[in-house]
């Protein structure tokens, strides 16, 4: 019985075609015979016959349009899509025959495509992230190398000119004056390095920032009070001006704490003598805004964006032997912007201020 019913049943395009043309033929035959027996002349019956051979034909067209020809016209215009590499595109043909099959097997193959096209270009991408950061690294070790290279040739030839003199120097006055020295060329040495080596982390990418809540408000004080207020024999006058409350902000408390402390170290190095340091936190609606403020030399207008480049120094502190590193501000850029935050610096009438925002949380 089940191979009977497999017989008659229409899932072959043959058997479709098939019966199309046997049931024309039958038709075209049952309708001479009775045209052949309609009481009128034979002309008439003939051209009855006709009309009738015509309808027939074009009814066998259509439906040999829409079992063949039309699902024939929309393969080849997905295979026409699939030649242009596009397997968006699905085939809609839902029929029992090869073409039904057809259809369902050039969706899966498009499917397929589509999917290993998409891991293909994932893994390009992936690869091309490789390369620029391989790139990336290699730069910035050469950069660190040369920055290295260059930025040691001053303490070290103070080094090695007063171990010169050491060997020589009887005095002992004058030899512990150059033991200060060399102790404080290799202190400012070590600092270089231990500072470019954390930039060059952070900017690599190498260093994750942790994430705590913790009340901003309360690490100023602390920060400030530590800087500021317990310095003896200060040139400056301190004035600060902090909200009441707490505000709260989500970020990595030791990176932020390095922010406030190298703002701070800065302006303590470039505020002139007697000269004023002002310090503020304005909390605004879903943000805070930190400032710092140092009475002293302005910079100049041609320098205001190099100052967050690395080993910028601009002119030479007045309340300090030596400058600093040059890379504490290239730090508090870095840490910024990796938390996607606005930061500036401006000349004021008689000073300079730094300021930064940052979202804060309930």
């Amino acid at each position: 019985m089940k191979k009977i019913n497999e017989w008659f049943a229409l899932n072959t395009v043959r058997k479709k075609v098939l019966l199309l043309s046997k049931l024309a033929g039958g038709i075209i035959v049952l309708f001479y015979v009775f045209t052949a027996k309609l009481p009128t002349n034979r002309s008439i019956a003939f051209l009855i016959w006709l009309v009738l051979l015509v309808a027939v034909i074009m009814g066998v067209d259509f439906l040999l349009g829409h079992f063949i020809s039309k699902p024939l016209d929309e393969i080849n215009h997905i295979a026409g899509q699939m030649a242009k590499l596009d397997f968006s595109a699905t085939c809609g043909i839902h029929t029992d025959d090869e073409f039904g099959e057809l259809s369902e097997n050039l969706n899966t193959m498009f499917s397929n495509l589509q999917e290993a096209l998409e891991k293909l270009e994932a893994a390009n991408k992936q690869l091309e992230k490789d390369v620029t950061q391989e790139h990336l690294l290699l730069t910035q070790r050469k950069e660190l190398v040369d920055s290295l290279s260059h930025e040691m040739k001053t303490p070290l030839g103070i080094i090695y000119a007063y171990i010169e003199g050491l060997k020589e120097e009887t005095d002992e006055q004058k030899r512990q004056h150059y033991m200060d020295v060399i102790l404080s060329a290799t202190d400012r040495m070590n600092t270089m390095i231990v500072a470019l080596l954390d930039l060059s982390a952070l900017e690599a990418g190498a260093v994750k920032l942790s994430e705590e809540r913790f009340d901003f408000i309360e690490l100023v004080e602390t920060v400030a009070g530590r800087l500021l207020i317990d310095t003896p024999n200060a040139n400056y006058r301190f004035t600060y001006d902090l909200p009441e409350g707490k505000a709260f902000i989500r970020a990595d408390k030791y990176r932020m704490e390095q922010v406030l402390n190298n703002l701070i170290v800065n302006a303590k190095n470039h505020v002139s003598n007697d000269g004023e340091i002002h310090l503020s936190v304005i909390c605004r609606e879903s943000e805070l805004q930190f400032s710092i403020f140092n009475q002293g030399e302005q910079i100049p207008p041609q320098d205001i964006s190099k100052v967050w480049q690395k080993f910028y120094r601009g002119e030479k502190p007045q309340n300090d032997t030596h400058s600093g590193s040059g890379l504490g501000l290239s730090i508090i850029a870095q840490i910024l912007s990796m938390y996607h935050t606005d930061y500036s610096v401006q000349n004021q009438p008689s000073g300079v201020e730094f300021t930064f925002h940052f979202p804060t949380i309930t």
